[in-house]
C-alpha cells in the first residue's frame, strides 16, 4: 500500500473521529488530547478495518457501562401528592401518608355486605373507630334466623334435586330445579278448559278406548310414560280434528304409535299394529291418520305427566312402597275419567298420593309428617280442588272391581304391584271422604 493511499485514509479516519466528537458519539477521542499514541492507532486502524468497529464498540460500552451502573443503584421514590391549600417551601421534609386499614372501599349496602382486600396492620389509626362502628351498625341490622316458612323453599329445593337424583329422571342434578321449574310452568298447558267431548262421542265410548289402550301398552311393555302421553294426545285429537266413531280405534292406536315414538327405544311395526286392530285399517290408512294428527297437534308433543309428579312428591315424602303404588293405581285410574282432564298434573298427583295414605292408614312417625309437609308444598290449588279430585278417584276404585273395562284393576293386582288394587280399603273409598259408596 502506497504512501499517499495511507496519507488519505487516514485523512478519513481523522475527520470520522472528529464528526463523532462534536456529535457526541463517545470514542477515546473525547476525553484526552490528540499525541503520538493517537496517531500511531489510527495508522492501526487504517491497516485494519475490522478493528474500526471493534473501537467502537469498545468505547461505546466503557461510557455506557457507568451510566447503568448510575440508574440501576437509584431508588425510585414516590412522589407526594400536596393537599389543595398547601404550600410547598423549599426543603419541606416529606413524610409520607398513612395507609388506610382498608386497601379497597366498598359501601356497607352492597350486595351481601362482604368487604374486600382487608389488609391488617400493627398501627391503628382513628380511621378504624369509624369503620368499627359502621360494621357493627351493619350487623344490627341483619334480619334474625328464617321462620320455616322462608326456608321452606330452600328445603324443597335441596330435596327436589336429591329425589330428581334418586329417581334417574335426568343424568346431572346441578339442573334438577330448573327442570321442577319448567315442569311447574308447562303443566298449565297440559289442562283442558272443560271436559266436554264431541257431539258424537260419549264418555262411555272414550272409557272403552282408553282402557283397550291399556291392554295394548302391555302388550307392547311400553313404559308409563308413554301411556299417560298417549291418553293426553288422544284427548287433544278428540277436540281438534274430526273422527268418525269407525275411525276411533284408529285415532287411538296412531295416538299411542306417536307416543311410542316419543318415548321409547324400540317401536312396534306398522302390520303389528294393523294386526292388533284385526286388520281393520290397512297400513296406508294408518300411516295417513299419523299425518292427519301430527298436522292438527301443529306437531306438538309435548306432555308433563302427572307420574312425575307423584313419584317426586313421594320420594320427598319418605312414603313406602305400598302407599306409592296405590297412588299410581289411583293415578291410572284417573285416566278413565273424563273429568280430570280439566286438573293440573301436579293436582292429580298430590290427590292420589294423600287419597292412598288416608286408605292405607299406615302409622305416621315424626319425620314422615314433615318430610310430607314439605312434599305437600308441591301442589296447586285449594284444598276444595284436591277433594273434588280425591273424591272421583275414590269412585273409580270403588266400583273398578265390577266395571267391564277392568284393565287397570287387573294389570295392579299382580305380585309386582302388591296386588294393591285387591285392598278391601278401596270399596269404603268414598266413604273416608264422606261420600256413600257405589252398590255392587
Amino acid at each position: 500500500m502506497g504512501y499517499k493511499t495511507i496519507s488519505k485514509k487516514l485523512g478519513a479516519i481523522i475527520r470520522k473521529w472528529k464528526k463523532y466528537k462534536s456529535t457526541g458519539l463517545g470514542l477515546e477521542l473525547r476525553a484526552r488530547s490528540w499525541g503520538k499514541d493517537d496517531h500511531e492507532r489510527v495508522i492501526e486502524v487504517a491497516m485494519n478495518p475490522k478493528a474500526n468497529l471493534d473501537l467502537l464498540q469498545e468505547n461505546t460500552d466503557d461510557r455506557l457501562a457507568p451510566l447503568r451502573t448510575w440508574t440501576n443503584s437509584c431508588v425510585l421514590r414516590e412522589r407526594r401528592v400536596f393537599a389543595e391549600g398547601e404550600e410547598v417551601g423549599p426543603r419541606q421534609p416529606y413524610k409520607p401518608a398513612q395507609e388506610s386499614r382498608w386497601v379497597r372501599r366498598i359501601p356497607i349496602s352492597a350486595e351481601d355486605g362482604i368487604i374486600m382486600d382487608y389488609a391488617p396492620q400493627d398501627e391503628s389509626g382513628p380511621s378504624d373507630v369509624y369503620e368499627e362502628e359502621a360494621l357493627l351498625k351493619y350487623v344490627n341490622s341483619l334480619p334474625g334466623p328464617p321462620s320455616l316458612r322462608e326456608l321452606m323453599p330452600e328445603v324443597l329445593r335441596r330435596e327436589v334435586e336429591v329425589a330428581i337424583s334418586k329417581l334417574g329422571l335426568l343424568y346431572d342434578k346441578t339442573y334438577a330445579w330448573d327442570i321442577f321449574s319448567d315442569m311447574m310452568r308447562s303443566q298449565l298447558l297440559c289442562t283442558f278448559p272443560n271436559a266436554d267431548l264431541p257431539k258424537h262421542f260419549s264418555d262411555t265410548t272414550r272409557v272403552i278406548l282408553v282402557d283397550w289402550l291399556i291392554q295394548v301398552h302391555e302388550v307392547f311393555q311400553f313404559s308409563e310414560e308413554t301411556l299417560y302421553l298417549a291418553v293426553h294426545l288422544l284427548n287433544r285429537a278428540l277436540r281438534l280434528i274430526k273422527v268418525s266413531i269407525s275411525g276411533l280405534q284408529l285415532l287411538g292406536v296412531v295416538c299411542l304409535f306417536l307416543a311410542a315414538k316419543k318415548e321409547e327405544c324400540l317401536l312396534p311395526e306398522v302390520s303389528e299394529l294393523c294386526y292388533l286392530m284385526e286388520n281393520a285399517y290397512s297400513k296406508k290408512q294408518l300411516l295417513r291418520m299419523e299425518r292427519r294428527v301430527l298436522t292438527g297437534l301443529k306437531f306438538d308433543l309435548h306432555h308433563c305427566p302427572p307420574l312425575h309428579f307423584l313419584l317426586i312428591s313421594a320420594s320427598i315424602a319418605h312414603c313406602s312402597d305400598k302407599v306409592v303404588w296405590m297412588a299410581r293405581y289411583l293415578l291410572e285410574l284417573s285416566l278413565l275419567e273424563g273429568q280430570c282432564v280439566v286438573y293440573l298434573p301436579a293436582q292429580l298427583a298430590g290427590a292420589a298420593l294423600r287419597l292412598a295414605r288416608r286408605i292405607l292408614q299406615e302409622a305416621p312417625s315424626p319425620d314422615g309428617e314433615m318430610a310430607w309437609c314439605i312434599a305437600s308444598s308441591i301442589r296447586i290449588g285449594s284444598e276444595a280442588t284436591l277433594l273434588s279430585i280425591m273424591q272421583i278417584m275414590a269412585m273409580a276404585a270403588a266400583r273398578a272391581h265390577a266395571r267391564e273395562t277392568r284393565a287397570t284393576f287387573i294389570k295392579f293386582s299382580s305380585i309386582q304391584t302388591l296386588h294393591v288394587s285387591m285392598h278391601p280399603a278401596l270399596k269404603a273409598a268414598p266413604g273416608l271422604l264422606g261420600l256413600l259408596c257405589p252398590q255392587t
